[in-house]
C-alpha cells in the first residue's frame, strides 16, 4: 500500500525534483504539492511544474485533508505551519529546511512527541556517511590536528554556513568532548588573525551552480587528512529523503535519524 505524501516547496529546486523522483516510485502517491499563495504557477499540475506528465496534483497553498507523510524542503518562513499542520493531522514529517532558528528547532523537536519526524540537514546517503566518521576521525588524530571545515554552494544559497556543515562540527565536537558555540570560528580577516589551539575553522563559498561540496581539513605540522563529499545534483539529497519517508510512515511517535533509515 502506497503512502500519501505531501511536498512543501513543491515548485522549488528541490521540490520540483521530489516531485520527478516520487511518481517513479510504487511505494509513495503524491496528494499534495503545497507552495505560497503568491507563486506564479499557483494552480497549475505539480507534474507540469516539474516539466514531467501530469499527476493529478495541483499546486496550492493549503494542505490536504489527508496524508501519511510530508516532505519539506522549502524555506525557514514556513516551518512552523507545516509542523503545526503535521502535528495537528498526525503526518509523519520529513523536514529538510535548513536554517531554521532555535525556536524552530525546538518546534521539530517537541513535534516528535506527537509524530515520527525526521530532521536531517542532509538526507544524502554519502554525507550521512560523513556525518558518522568525521568525529571518529578527530579523535583518532588528536588535539594536535587543526580542523577547518570548508563548505561550497550555489550563489541562490541563503543561509551560512551550511546546515551540513554545521553537523558536520557538531559530530566532530560530540566526538571529541569540544563545546561548539565556543569552536566555532566562521572565516577571517585582520592582521591579527592567528589561528587559536582547538578551534574549529568554518568557510562558507557561494558561487555558480554548485550543487554542494563539504571538506573537513585535519592538518598538523607534517602532513594532512582530508575527507570530502560532493554532491553532483540535488538528486541525492532528494532521493534519501524519499527513502526516509517511505521509511517513516506509520513510524512510532519519536525522532529519527537518516542514519537509522540507513543503518549506519
Amino acid at each position: 500500500m502506497s503512502a500519501k505524501l505531501v511536498i512543501v516547496g513543491a515548485a522549488g529546486r528541490m521540490g520540483q525534483r521530489l516531485v520527478t523522483l516520487a511518481s517513479e516510485i510504487d511505494g509513495l502517491q503524491l496528494v499534495g504539492a503545497v507552495d505560497r499563495a503568491d507563486h506564479p504557477q499557483m494552480g497549475q499540475d505539480a507534474g507540469t511544474v516539474a516539466r514531467i506528465d501530469a499527476q493529478g496534483v495541483a499546486l496550492t497553498p493549503d494542505f490536504p485533508q489527508e496524508a501519511d507523510v510530508l516532505i519539506d524542503f522549502s524555506l525557514p518562513e514556513g516551518a512552523t505551519r507545516t509542523i503545526d499542520y503535521c502535528k495537528s493531522n498526525k503526518v509523519a514529517l520529513v523536514m529538510g529546511t535548513t536554517g531554521l532558528n532555535d525556536a524552530q528547532k525546538a518546534e521539530v523537536t517537541a513535534a516528535a512527541d506527537v509524530v515520527p519526524v525526521i530532521y536531517g540537514t542532509n538526507m544524502g546517503v554519502g554525507m550521512n556517511v560523513l556525518f558518522a566518521i568525521v568525529g571518529k576521525v578527530a579523535a583518532m588524530l588528536g588535539q594536535d590536528y587543526d580542523i577547518e571545515i570548508i563548505e561550497q554552494h550555489h550563489r541562490f544559497k541563503k543561509d551560512a554556513p551550511s546546515g551540513s556543515a554545521l553537523s558536520l562540527a557538531e559530530s566532530i565536537c560530540e566526538e571529541i568532548g569540544k563545546d561548539l558555540n565556543d569552536s566555532l570560528v566562521h572565516g577571517r580577516e585582520g592582521k591579527d588573525a592567528l589561528r587559536q589551539p582547538g578551534e574549529i575553522g568554518m568557510h562558507a563559498v557561494r558561487a555558480g551552480d554548485i550543487v554542494g561540496k563539504h571538506q573537513v581539513i585535519y592538518s598538523t605540522l607534517g602532513e594532512t587528512v582530508t575527507v570530502s563529499h560532493t554532491a553532483h545534483s540535488r538528486d541525492v539529497f532528494v532521493r534519501g529523503a524519499l527513502l526516509g519517508a517511505q521509511w517513516l510512515a506509520g513510524k512510532e511517535p519519536g525522532m529519527y535519524t537518516m542514519r537509522e533509515v540507513l543503518g549506519i
